[in-house]
């Protein structure tokens, strides 16, 4: 057991470390650029952007999930047990918001052409939306961080 946590905890932390901090930077750059952007340029960018972090996000957010679900499996104090298996919860949650919030959006995006926007895309427009839910991703991935990280002391 203490074999198994020797070598999962390094790779959790790892990509729970990069996925919270893609989806940060997120926050902090990439969505002030593409609120300021036109629609046809928003589309072109979002279309850009959405395609870079595939498959990188979902392997780091998958790995986050099944590792701290496994870390909690295979033992250690209850405290440290706790905190993986809320740190797997989180980013479940990452997960279910991802599928059902942000990768819609993504691939309608995605679909979009830039130069010939439906008529009604003003109304439809989705970055605050997706915005939103881009932050609660954010927050739950570095909560699952904090999470995994707090575990830390106690398997020591």
């Amino acid at each position: 057991m203490e074999a198994v946590v020797a070598a999962a905890l390094p790779l959790v932390l790892l990509a729970n470390g990069l996925g919270a901090g893609v989806l940060i930077n997120t926050q902090l750059g990439g969505m002030a650029y593409l609120d300021a952007l036109p629609a046809d340029r928003y589309v072109h960018a979002h279309a850009f952007y959405s395609t870079r972090y595939d498959p990188f996000m979902p392997v780091c957010i998958c790995a986050t999930a099944l590792g701290s679900a496994l870390l909690a499996a295979v033992g250690g104090p209850p405290a440290a047990q706790a905190l993986h298996g809320l740190a797997a919860l989180l980013a479940l949650a990452t997960i279910t918001v991802s599928v059902t919030k942000n990768v819609p959006v993504n691939k309608w995006i995605q679909s979009l052409d830039p130069d010939r926007l439906p008529e009604d895309f003003g109304r439809l427009d989705p970055r605050r939306p997706w915005g939103m839910w881009n932050r609660v991703r954010a927050w739950l991935l570095t909560a699952a961080l904090a999470a995994n990280c707090a575990a830390v002391p106690l398997l020591i």
